[in-house]
């Protein structure tokens, strides 16, 4: 199984953390976010990682090397010129989950996850693909009920039906659905790679759009119900200081 790490971001919400490096050198604990993401990867058996960089992107590529790639055989994508967001970063490492892909049992492809380099969290990644492989999903989310400023729009059966700004915000479904649950995304994908070919969108954007054009369609983009499980978004200095205090007494 491989697993993609987005690293590009500017981090511009960490400042004054990020005036001298990128996000996914900040430290909680006195271990970086990427190590940490990586560590979780490994943990779960992937070896196999591409991570996308832009802002101060050499000190990621020197920081790999010092480590010895912890152990793992790492790609780099390099949005040198311009950040792709999430949905363009993966297009344009699509090459690397749909070139040698491995089989599973039932021989299809074999998913990969896509994980935020600021999240941290012990959402179960075994559980996750178990319930995107009952599914045949084209793609699974961890999603949670807690307070976000954009909700994802999910029906009875937990299949993605649209999106949502806010609790009051108006609901903008791409097929219908009686009485949609609005559910916090976590950043954190279990995807097949024959979503690859599919994401027409050009240039930067949102792999969110393309998850809502496909849901329209009718393909299975679903939820992974993660409220029982730690997680934490480090997009702020004080998220950084109380995810240092949560890991002290909640290791991952």
């Amino acid at each position: 199984m491989k697993a993609m790490v987005l690293a590009a971001g500017l981090g511009t919400r960490l400042r004054p953390l990020t005036n001298d490096r990128p996000k996914a050198l900040v430290e909680v604990g006195g271990h970086t976010l990427l190590e940490i993401t990586l560590t979780r990867l490994r943990d779960f058996g992937i070896r196999d990682v591409i991570i996308n960089v832009h802002h101060f992107s050499d000190m990621i590529i020197a920081y790999l090397r010092a480590n010895n790639y912890f152990g793992m055989n790492i790609e780099l994508s390099r949005e040198d010129d311009l950040l792709l967001d999430t949905g363009g970063g993966l297009k344009k490492a699509g090459w690397f989950f749909t070139q040698d892909s491995g089989r599973d049992g039932a021989g299809r492809e074999e998913p990969f996850i896509l994980h935020n380099v600021d999240v941290i969290s012990n959402i179960d990644f075994k559980k996750m693909l178990d319930a995107h492989t009952r599914a045949n999903a084209l793609a699974t989310l961890a999603v949670q009920d807690r307070q976000t400023s954009r909700y994802l729009l999910f029906d009875g059966s937990l299949q993605l039906c649209g999106r949502q700004a806010g609790r009051d915000g108006q609901p903008e479904l791409v097929r219908p659905a009686k009485n949609p649950e609005p559910l916090a995304f976590s950043g954190i994908h279990i995807i097949s790679p024959r979503l690859i070919p599919m994401i027409t969108e050009q240039g930067a954007f949102s792999i969110i759009d393309s998850y809502l054009r496909l849901a329209a369609q009718g393909e299975k983009i679903m939820a992974f119900r993660a409220d029982e499980y730690y997680w934490r978004d480090l997009g702020r200095p004080e998220h950084v200081a109380q995810a240092a205090e949560d890991l002290a007494r909640f290791p991952l």
